[in-house]
């Protein structure tokens, strides 16, 4: 999960190119960053950045440096690719460099979203108040009832302890969407059902109906950024706006119990500064796409790399039995279902270490600031370079820094005890050129625009993989397939996607 805004700042960078395809040409000044402008014009490096942002990120360093600028649609991006240069941009006031009038633009243009005044402070406020301390405590609670209604419905039934084949992206992606829906939307009412049971029975066939149809619209997403829909394709992505406008609309939303605080207090203040309802549906749409968007299929990577690698699989499944052991409970036939709090979760470095390490091997985010004002840029090493009012400044941490074999030997295998000490402690200190880095790894993003939801978001990922290693037995249809390469046209939008899903197999272990 991620904040909005900073989910959205990574989108803008991925179409930038489609939105403005119009802009003047510049001469590079004295003290300026390197200006590349050839022997590819500005359109070539629109089309190569879309086709594979990482390579022409990468194909640009090893030209330009740490530091370089290219003019990408209508805006010129100075990039910075040395972490140890990274605080400039993430620590800069917002007088200096910003973050929020291009994203609420962008909101608009693609969401048909019209922000308020001071969004992103709202937004922070709520989800610091609701997504962390004790509110997350309440988060982590709804969450699991609704983990266990969807994995644990049929237990008892017979036939929950046959072998069960499926797609592990579908079935992670699924299950954690569904939950996170429930747990922020809410669940069906008592009212309207007479029974819990069939409550939860309604819950289990809505989400499902409604991640189906996300799925649909995730799938059209990076053509709908980047402005490259076929005319049907339009049609369909108008259809299904529409659809989650209308499912999660202000009326709606009304009837149901257990709306989140963090839901419902972003519907009052919109409502309280006089928002009209249609756009409070469609900002109730925004937080879904947020909120629910990467954790599924971080959810996915991190099962499929605990499966390819035996050794992480068996110390996180014996630290998972450690942590029920203290707390009196396990997985047992007629048993209570595990209570997982929040307390408990703290208690998984090793699933901590794997969670990271996921995330470092996964998740692309950008970092985009405009720059509000001339200015000045200090590199770590001394040099100063020249940004001019209106353009761009951005952050690519992927691969500046989290697939650097400098700072990770090897750094495209998974190692589940990367972000371990050998005291079992975090760990934290990671180095370039013999220095120590503060940015060593940006998931979440930083700075000010660093995801607000992030602990939310880890609980959701840590909870679906504690509960699916204490209740089943899971393996790979074919143990010696590959792992997925990514999804290329995904680059920016958060944790990527692999390129096909891939077979495995599960069963209640009891």
């Amino acid at each position: 999960m991620g904040s909005l805004l900073q989910i959205l700042l990574g989108l803008f960078i991925s179409v930038i190119g489609a939105l403005y395809l119009l802009g003047s040409f510049r001469r590079r000044r004295a003290g300026e960053p390197p200006l590349d402008k050839g022997p590819i014009p500005w359109l070539g490096h629109v089309l190569e950045f879309r086709k594979d942002t990482a390579k022409f990120l990468q194909r640009m360093k090893e030209k330009h440096g740490d530091i370089f600028t290219v003019q990408l649609g209508g805006f010129y991006f100075t990039f910075i690719t040395d972490p140890h240069s990274f605080g400039s941009v993430v620590k800069e006031a917002r007088t200096k460099l910003d973050f929020t009038k291009f994203a609420e633009q962008l909101v608009a243009r693609v969401f048909g979203y019209h922000s308020l005044q001071n969004e992103h402070k709202f937004l922070q406020a709520s989800s610091t108040k609701h997504l962390m301390g004790d509110g997350l405590v309440v988060m982590t609670q709804a969450m699991m009832c609704n983990l266990q209604n969807l994995m644990l419905h049929n237990v008892g039934s017979g036939d929950d302890k046959l072998w069960q084949e499926t797609g592990l992206f579908a079935y992670s992606y699924n299950i954690v969407f569904r939950a996170g829906y429930l747990a922020l939307f809410g669940n069906e009412s008592l009212k309207s059902t007479g029974t819990l049971e069939k409550a939860k029975e309604i819950d289990r066939q809505h989400s499902n109906e409604l991640f189906w149809e996300f799925r649909k619209y995730d799938q059209l997403f990076p053509n709908l950024a980047y402005s490259v829909l076929g005319p049907s394709e339009k049609m369909e992505a108008e259809r299904l706006k529409r659809l989650f406008w209308n499912t999660l609309s202000v009326q709606k939303m009304r009837s149901r119990d257990n709306i989140s605080g963090w839901v419902h207090e972003q519907q009052q203040v919109r409502a309280e500064q006089g928002m009209q309802e249609f756009m409070q549906d469609r900002y109730m749409f925004l937080l879904l796409w947020a909120s629910q968007g990467n954790t599924g299929p971080a959810a996915f990577w991190l099962l499929l790399y605990l499966m390819k690698h035996p050794e992480a699989m068996k110390s996180i499944k014996s630290e998972v039995e450690q942590v029920l052991r203290e707390t009196g409970q396990g997985a047992k036939q007629g048993g209570p279902l595990i209570d997982l709090t929040r307390d408990m979760l703290l208690k998984t470095p090793i699933l901590d270490s794997a969670v990271e390490e996921t995330l470092r091997l996964t998740a692309a985010p950008v970092l985009t600031r405009a720059v509000m004002q001339d200015m000045t840029i200090k590199m770590a090493n001394g040099q100063e370079y020249k940004i001019r009012e209106g353009d761009r400044v951005a952050i690519f941490p992927y691969t500046a820094v989290q697939v650097d074999p400098e700072v990770y030997p090897d750094p495209f295998i998974f190692k589940y005890d990367r972000f371990l000490t050998p005291d079992g402690s975090k760990k934290t200190d990671f180095y370039k050129g013999g220095k120590k880095l503060k940015y060593y790894n940006m998931p979440w993003g930083a700075g000010t625009t660093m995801c607000p939801g992030r602990f939310f978001a880890t609980n959701e990922l840590k909870q679906f993989v504690f509960l699916m290693l204490s209740y089943f037995d899971l393996e790979l249809k074919n143990p010696n397939e590959e792992i997925p390469g990514i999804d290329i046209r995904r680059w920016g939008f958060g944790s990527m996607q692999p390129t096909k899903d891939i077979q495995f197999r599960y069963r209640l272990r009891f």
